[in-house]
């Protein structure tokens, strides 16, 4: 019976990892986002936000927000509308990883 647990158990870190989001991937496509919140997610300029450190979550639902419509700016709306949920999965934890 512990052996099954045991491989369940595996089994299901196995999963989580093939699940969890692409860090090297977010750092490509934040190239975009470098010019406005600077190649290590610290804003350019004093009206950009520091992305780096934030909390995964919030990053995904204000980028979400952004590209459904639900959040509005004519600066971040034109960048969001074209991320995928993978892209945007890929970026939050590329700058929640950031410190």
């Amino acid at each position: 019976m512990r052996k099954i647990i045991l491989i369940l158990i595996l089994q299901l870190l196995m999963i989580t990892n093939i699940l969890a989001a692409d860090i090297k991937a977010g750092k490509d496509k934040s190239i975009m986002c470098s010019a406005c919140h600077g190649a290590n997610g610290i804003g350019t300029a004093p009206g950009y936000p520091n992305l780096a450190g934030q909390k995964r979550k919030y990053l995904e639902s204000q980028l979400k927000g952004f590209r459904d419509g639900q959040r509005q700016s004519p600066i971040m709306q034109p960048f969001a509308k074209d991320l995928s949920d993978e892209d945007i999965e890929n970026l939050s934890e590329y700058y929640s990883s950031l410190k």
